[in-house]
């Protein structure tokens, strides 16, 4: 089984969302990503790491390595700063895509207890341009105060790497 994990943004070239406190999506998922990777292949998967500025480099590099699930990994943000939570974002209802994405969304909110937003679908590029299976995960908030906490706390973005990976294994059952 091969899986690519994504971290969303670029570090260095494209930080994505920043929260109050300068704290970078790129680098925030980044760790996240790595912490995924180690998970999977501990279990015997083998991994694709790719955190790339490009979503075609992104696409192209996953599509070449024939992987058979693909998750990329973000950190929400918005103008209201009282949003709060994970979603997690599938191409189309009804497929292993919806799957894997309910099974880690099921697992952020057990694991850490953060607002449920749900299963939702979008055309993004790296879901539509994905040969396999695919999920983009918003872990938190960064524009939250609570949830940056959360993304700013090594521990936390363990927790939130472990239920992923415990996510992408459930909907391999």
């Amino acid at each position: 089984m091969k899986i690519t994990i994504n971290g969303g943004h670029c570090p260095g070239m494209e930080p994505g969302a920043v929260g109050a406190s300068g704290l970078q999506e790129a680098v925030v998922v980044q760790d996240i990503m790595h912490r995924v990777a180690g998970y999977l292949r501990t279990v015997g998967y083998e991994v694709l790491e790719v955190q790339k500025n490009e979503l075609y480099e992104i696409t192209n590099v996953s599509n070449g390595f024939n992987a058979d699930l693909f998750v990329s990994i973000h950190c929400n943000s918005a103008a209201n700063t009282a949003a709060k939570g994970t979603e997690t974002y599938c191409y189309s209802l009804g497929g292993e895509g919806a799957k894997l994405a309910q099974c880690i969304q099921k697992q952020i909110v057990n694991s850490l207890g953060t607002v449920d937003r749900g299963i939702k679908t979008a055309g993004f590029y790296v879901l539509k341009y994905t040969d396999c299976p695919a999920v983009l995960v918003e872990t938190a908030f960064i524009s939250n105060p609570d949830d940056e906490q959360l993304l700013a706390d090594a521990g936390k973005r363990d927790e939130f790497a472990r239920a992923i990976a415990r996510g992408i294994t459930d909907s391999l059952q």
